[in-house]
């Protein structure tokens, strides 16, 4: 689905597909201005997000006008990445040092090597997003041990296809997918207290969903930002 706005007198494609970040790019020779939005976005977001984004547009279109400048969709500055359910711009720089990650204001930074490819800078991301999520975590665990009266003796963070996390009750160990991280803190939290509620009820049953709806009587809204993915 593919339509195009104006504004500030610059034509702006907006291209929905199926995807969870927003991409914006500025093309060369002349600058021509691309969107692509997740297909639930609405018209009036997509003008609220270009409108926010203008001076980097006309900033980045003059300075790629007539420069032989290769696009690609990954990875690239310009790109709208969400950290904890906000979108920040995404800005890559050549380090002379170690690579990594600057959060800065509603920049997201990445400090890559000359010769970085788009793996590596996805695998770079990735590794942030794990180290703030690992110390996210812990916060949300002793907050809800000493509410629910159960003991986490160990937590990771992974990428998970299918669910939002996993718990082995015998190890009372839990897993949170890494994918968290984009997400809002309260889909954080709402994934940690349904893991630890299983460490008082093993399977999803009444009185799973008694022990939820007592620890986090908004749960259900909180679950339908997670898009129905399957957890246990």
């Amino acid at each position: 689905q593919m339509t195009s706005i104006i504004i500030n007198n610059i034509e702006i494609e907006v291209i929905k597909k199926k995807i969870k970040n927003i991409r914006l790019s500025v093309h060369p020779p002349h600058g021509r201005v691309s969107l692509s939005v997740p297909l639930k976005m609405d018209a009036a977001e997509v003008n609220k997000f270009v409108e926010s984004k203008i001076s980097w547009i006309e900033k980045h279109r003059s300075k790629y006008h007539n420069q032989d400048v290769i696009i690609d969709n990954k990875f690239i500055t310009g790109e709208t990445h969400l950290y904890l359910g906000e979108n920040y711009l995404l800005n890559l720089f050549i380090a002379s040092g170690k690579q990594y990650v600057e959060l800065d204001n509603k920049d997201l930074n990445l400090y890559i090597k000359p010769n970085s490819t788009i793996e590596k800078r996805e695998k770079l991301l990735n590794e942030w997003y794990r180290e703030n999520l690992k110390n996210i975590i812990p916060n949300y665990i002793n907050k809800w041990e000493s509410i629910m009266g159960v003991k986490v003796q160990e937590f990771g963070v992974k990428l998970m296809k299918t669910r939002w996390g996993t718990c082995n009750i015998q190890a009372k160990r839990i897993w949170i997918n890494l994918e968290l991280a984009k997400k809002s803190p309260r889909c954080l939290e709402y994934i940690v207290v349904h893991e630890m509620v299983h460490l008082l009820e093993k399977g999803h049953n009444e009185k799973f969903y008694s022990y939820m709806d007592e620890f986090l009587p908004n749960w259900k809204s909180i679950k339908a930002e997670l898009n129905g993915m399957k957890y246990e």
